[in-house]
């Protein structure tokens, strides 16, 4: 087994070199931000929109075309011109009035029908295409007298015509409708000038529509007709005055005088360049210290750069010269994530790194850097690992709690400005920026956690549900199998939190470490019952350890089926390591020879652990089954089968590639000797009952106490 810088020499420098680029060009990238949006020197920092909070005078006389003028003058000129309407479209007249004809024509010969009932023809007339008559019209122009609808009949084509010469357009219509009745002969009697009103009226169409291309091509023309605005300022003169609502063609003066926070140097990119080089160095070395794992892990450290990326653009976005809105950045909610998904110590460095960036921000606002720092951390601290969605609820009540209490220390004595709004606003800035961070901090927990594959807290819960599928398979189609891995797990699980790994993690992989033996359970020894006859005894020793071995492939495919995290499928395929499966191997070297037998068919595929986590589940696989395989009798045989079992590992070279210390094996082994003799310590032997005289023979044969079935090899199990 290796040390850390042993590891970190043989096995991740590659890592570690392509962490240490994304570090650098993550810095680069903070710097870049940093310089673009912080103002410095005299310059000032206003949008439109905002507040000014002193007077701005012009330093020197200046005289330029206002492109906000310019362009707010355009606007105007093009909003003057009218929408445009092509002329009125003579076909569209000749085309009504033709229909108009024709319908009038139709509507004779239904009135000379002497055939059609008169529920018919009024159904005849509401038939017509692009009148739409209502019955009520329909039995009013049936009931005219023959004279009348003639003269209807000669009136109506001569209205349409007159009213369709004139422009109608589609927003019109309704007025020209209301004219038809002035148009009509008075000489018509009220009952045939009505009809020849609505069938006129029925009979209208636009005839004039909007040609929005030519409305667009004679508002561009006015565009560019308005002349440019040119805008002079004096020496002195008064650009805004404090209280003054900022304007865009005040934003544009000031950029145009120099005085904006457009206006960048040299000096200002080497501020930003040094702090962000200061905070990076700062984080790095913490990191260094408290968890060098995250260092050698591509996962954490692009997490934690995505992290720094997007916090620094929330507080560009946010901390800048307002009253309110540099309290509501949510700096808990990275605080959040980094615990989360990494580590509560990096969240802590997570939290503390952004706070020098806030001070850089707000050119050190004591009270904003006191009030997200404290919510920062204290947000992380009540989140930790969060195994229930129920500790966010308490991290936002904390981190709310936080802000209220910051903002109660730094209120300032009682005073006349003091007012109940005052108060009101300041706890609503509180209660959203808890609310926003949790939010945050929960929506970002299931894309981050997806994106980068990291398990989390709430997936182990619902995996470890007994209704799982796959732990309902193992529990009732492998029930031995289902028995040793519970005492696997709870034996892992205690090593794990001992020496400080995930032992959350860890009782989880243990339960699904064995899963594939659910193929083909009655292969392996814990399924025996006491007198089965073992499968192998009819198998060569081959063909049985390719079987045994095949548990762990079988494993992989249910665990990729039920899409298990990867974490979880590493459990499965470094369990047992690139180990031997010895007791097969022993047997084919006597049946076959020495030299005949390549080992390479006898051992696992690997890899052997590369965590701790599994490293741990190795070894209590191997204890706890050895353990029950030969039931030492007192604790000095439990230990010294502990240290033998524990020692050949080692010396096989199977836990070279864990991050395991000799240190944390120590107390790895003190773990299990602790767990294991709870779990196996040694029975009563109960005196047999006395029986009478005559019943001695019965009582010979089935008070007995039964002779324990031969003990099957370890290997076998495995």
């Amino acid at each position: 087994m290796k040390s850390l810088n042993a590891l970190r020499r043989r096995k991740h420098v590659w890592t570690l070199i392509t962490n240490g680029l994304l570090v650098l060009l993550s810095g680069v990238v903070l710097a870049v931000a940093l310089f673009i949006q912080f103002p410095s020197g005299g310059q000032i920092q206003l949008t439109a929109g905002e507040v000014a909070q002193q007077d701005i005078l012009a330093p020197r006389r200046i005289s330029y075309e206002s492109l906000v003028r310019t362009q707010q003058a355009r606007e105007r000129a093009a909003q003057a011109v009218p929408d445009y309407y092509d002329p009125p479209q003579s076909r569209i007249r000749r085309v009504q009035v033709d229909q108009s004809r024709d319908a009038l024509e139709f509507i004779t010969t239904v009135r000379l029908d002497s055939l059609a009932s008169p529920q018919a023809k009024v159904e005849y007339l509401q038939a017509i295409e692009g009148i739409n008559l209502n019955q009520a019209m329909s039995e009013r122009i049936l009931a005219l007298s023959s004279e009348n609808w003639q003269v209807v009949r000669s009136e109506v084509p001569l209205v349409l015509d007159q009213i369709m010469r004139e422009e109608i357009r589609e927003t019109s219509l309704p007025a020209v409708r209301r004219r038809v009745p002035v148009l009509i002969s008075p000489d018509l009697d009220d009952e045939a000038g009505f009809v020849t009103t609505e069938l006129v009226r029925a009979l209208i169409r636009p005839n004039s529509f909007l040609n929005p291309e030519r409305t667009e091509e004679l508002r561009e023309q006015a565009r560019q007709s308005a002349p440019d605005q040119i805008n002079v300022l004096e020496q002195g003169e008064i650009v805004l005055r404090a209280g003054d609502i900022v304007r865009a063609e005040d934003v544009e003066a000031l950029e145009q005088m120099g005085l904006s926070q457009g206006q960048r140097g040299v000096w200002s990119m080497i501020q930003a360049a040094l702090v962000a080089a200061v905070v990076l160095t700062l984080v790095g070395g913490a990191v260094y210290r408290l968890r060098i794992h995250t260092i050698f892990s591509r996962r954490e450290t692009s997490l934690l750069v995505l992290l720094a990326l997007l916090g620094l653009i929330g507080a560009k976005l946010m901390i800048i010269p307002h009253n309110w809105l540099p309290y509501l950045f949510p700096l808990a909610a990275l605080g959040m994530l980094a615990a989360l998904m990494v580590d509560t110590q990096v969240a802590m460095i997570v939290v503390l790194s952004f706070t020098l960036f806030i001070a850089y921000l707000s050119q050190g606002n004591v009270f904003l850097i006191f009030y997200a720092c404290a919510g920062g951390l204290l947000g992380a601290l009540v989140l930790g690992k969060a195994e229930r969605l129920t500790a966010f609820l308490w991290a936002g009540l904390a981190v709310i709690l936080s802000n209220l209490a910051t903002t109660a220390a730094f209120w300032p004595l009682p005073q006349e400005s003091t007012t109940t709004s005052l108060i009101l606003e300041s706890f609503t800035i509180a209660v959203i920026n808890g609310a926003l961070a949790t939010s945050l901090g929960l929506i970002g927990y299931f894309v981050l956690g997806n994106l980068f594959g990291i398990t989390t807290n709430l997936q182990l819960m619902e995996l470890s549900r007994p209704t799982h599928p796959l732990l309902r398979q193992l529990l009732l189609k492998a029930p031995g199998t289902y028995h040793h891995t519970i005492l696997v797990s709870n034996l892992a699980e205690r090593a794990a939190e001992a020496i400080g790994a995930d032992a959350f993690l860890t009782r989880v992989g243990a339960y699904y470490h064995d899963i594939g033996k659910t193929v083909r359970p009655y292969f392996f020894v814990e399924n025996f019952a006491d007198g089965d006859h073992t499968p192998h005894a009819d198998l060569d020793p081959r063909t049985s350890a390719q079987i045994i071995i095949s548990h762990v492939k079988d494993g992989l495919d249910l665990a990729r089926k039920y899409r298990l995290p990867e974490q979880l499928q590493d459990f499965i395929r470094e369990h047992h390591g690139a180990q031997l499966v010895s007791y097969f191997y022993r047997q084919a070297q006597a049946a076959e020879g020495v030299e005949n037998v390549d080992p390479a068919d006898f051992r696992y595929p690997g890899p052997d652990p590369r965590t701790k986590e599994a490293a741990i589940m190795l070894l209590a696989d191997v204890c706890e089954a050895a353990v029950r395989a030969n039931r030492p009798a007192t604790r000095d045989d439990l230990q010294a089968l502990v240290d033998r079992l524990v020692a050949e590992r080692v010396a096989e070279g199977a836990l070279d590639s864990s991050p395991l210390t000799f240190q944390d094996l120590q107390t790895v082994k003190s773990v299990f000797l602790q767990v294991l003799q709870g779990i196996h310590h040694p029975r009563i032997q109960y005196p047999h009952p006395v029986v009478a005289q005559a019943d001695t023979a019965g009582a010979e044969a089935s008070d007995q106490p039964r002779q324990p079935a031969p003990i099957q090899p370890v290997a076998a199990k495995n």
